[in-house]
């Protein structure tokens, strides 16, 4: 198993996580009907990656490169979202 530091996502590049994490963002903010500007949706979409890789390890669900990684932060910044409306009501 390889290691990966705390802002690195595996078969992507840091570079390639501002980028995941900017997208994965909109595409939360588009499923919830959300409004954000470029950086709510790039905060979103890097806690999401967080929470979502931290789900996929848990769960045992391996996740490579850049359609993984987007994937999973996508799922992780919609929960993000949801959890975010469900605490401030």
């Amino acid at each position: 198993m390889e290691a990966h530091g705390l802002f690195a996502m595996p078969g992507v590049g840091f570079i390639g996580m501002i980028v995941i994490g900017v997208l994965a963002g909109y595409i939360a903010e588009k499923i919830t009907a959300s409004d954000h500007g470029l950086l709510t949706n790039f905060l979103v979409g890097i806690a999401g990656s967080f929470l979502g890789g931290t789900l996929a390890r848990v769960l045992s669900i391996e996740f490579y490169g850049w359609l993984g990684n987007l994937i999973v932060a996508s799922i992780g910044a919609v929960i993000v979202i949801w959890l975010w409306r469900k605490l401030s009501n």
